[in-house]
Parts: C-alpha cells; structure tokens; sequence
C-alpha cells in the first residue's frame, strides 16, 4: 500500500474534521506519497531515539500521536528542534504521520482506550467536541483504594490524587485535562481523571467537590499505538509493524 492511500485509509477512522482547530496533526512528513509501505513505527512521540530507530531498521513510516511539528519551524538546520528530526527523515525517505486530538475524540481512539484498560462500563462522551469520556467502575470505593488501581491497571510509574469523596462515576480524558474538570463535574462525575492536572487544579479538588488523579501523560495516552497497530494489521498484514515505547523521562 502507499503512503497516500494509507493516510487516507487510517483518515476514516481519524478524521480531520474531529481535530481540535489549535492543533496541527496529519501527514506531517513526505517526500514521496507513492511510495510503498513496507514496514510502519508507531510510538506515541516522535523523539530523536525513534527518529533513530526508524532510519536504522529500516522502516518507511511512523505514526505517531503527538505531533512532529507542532508550531511552526523558525529554522531548518541541523541544531533546530525539532527540524533537525525532519532532515533526518527527509535524507531517509522516512514518512510521519500524526494523529492527535482527532484520535483522542474518535470511536476507539486514545479516550475509548484508556476507558477501557480502566474496565468503565455503561461509557458515553461529554465534554467539548465529546472528546472526554465517562462512565462507571464496577462497584464503589475509596479514592486512595482506586487510585492505587489506576496505577496498576496502566503501570504508571506515579499517581497523584486529591478529593475526599466516593468513586463511581468516573470521567476521564487522556494527556492535557485541566480544561475539562468543569465539563467532568457537569456530566455528573464523583472523579475526574486526566494525564496531566495543574498544582492549583489539584489544589482546589475539595472545593469543587470532585476528586481528581493526575495518572501521567504518557500512562493514559499509550494505548492509541496498540490501536494504530491493530488497524494497520486489517488494512494491509504484509505491512511490518511495531510499537516502540516513546518516553524518555524517568522517575525516582
């Protein structure tokens, strides 16, 4: 398959219309659309290291869900970032594409996915462009207790949590979720939990009357890879894939 018909193929499953109008995701880097695909890296994050891994085995595409080019570049030369990943990529015929906020709102995308390792039931959209999900936990029980679930469930390294309150009806949104306590709270939510809470969101849980868990970034975005895989496995099977773990920041 080329590189063209399968931007477009994965487009009706992610598409364009779903992104959020701040974002820039799609087909970030090629210089050849007719070119077959061979062999395909998805990883969350476009880094140097997956840069590097890519050119070094071979492989003719990454998708990733963050964007590769996210402002625009200023300079194009080899000590730029990230344009120096785009020369990279470039001088190796290596693609990009990225599916961002379009597939945290799509049907199976990043948001159904983490619902989904965290065994919600009965879950529905809410919140703006419906990109948040909620729904409930199979029976009640504390915040610490669900926390330390959480963690578990998504093997993230920490879990960060505040609130006093019971937990059942769980909201939830991959990555960046400040701007969607309100929304979470709205929808009915006793818990709201995201990748990445602000110290005074955090800080003002108990007056919102809401708990909240700050899960990690990277924990509760990296099953969109798994999902990229999967599609490209019905799409094309003779296409080589595989899923490279993105992260480069560690905790003690």
């Amino acid at each position: 398959m080329k590189i063209r018909e399968l931007y477009n193929k994965l487009s009706e499953y992610f598409p364009s219309e779903l992104s959020c109008s701040w974002d820039n995701d799609g087909l970030m880097c090629c210089t050849d659309s007719e070119r077959e695909v061979k062999k395909v890296l998805c990883a969350l994050d476009v880094t140097e290291s997956i840069v590097d891994y890519a050119i070094e085995n071979g492989f003719d595409l990454i998708i990733s869900h963050h964007p590769l080019i996210f402002h625009p570049l200023k300079s194009v030369n080899e000590k730029a970032t990230p344009a120096k990943k785009v020369i990279k990529l470039i001088q190796n015929g290596i693609s990009v594409f990225s599916f961002h906020t379009r597939a945290d709102c799509a049907e199976g995308g990043v948001n159904d996915m983490l619902a989904s390792a965290l065994g919600l039931r009965n879950v529905e959209r809410f919140g703006e462009g419906g990109m948040g999900r909620i729904g409930e936990i199979e029976a009640p029980c504390s915040l610490p207790e669900f926390a330390a679930k959480v963690k578990d469930l998504i093997s993230a390294p920490r879990v960060n949590y505040a609130g006093k309150g019971t937990v059942y009806r769980v909201a939830l949104l991959g990555g960046d979720g400040d701007d969607f306590v309100e929304a979470a709270k709205e929808a009915g939510a006793d818990t709201y939990l995201s990748g990445d809470l602000s110290y005074n969101v955090m800080l003002d849980a108990p007056e919102l009357e809401i708990n909240l868990i700050e899960a990690g970034h990277f924990y509760t975005e990296k099953y969109i890879t798994c999902r990229f895989a999967a599609l490209l496995s019905e799409m094309c099977p003779e296409i080589e894939t595989e899923i490279k773990d993105s992260t480069v920041i560690s905790v003690l």
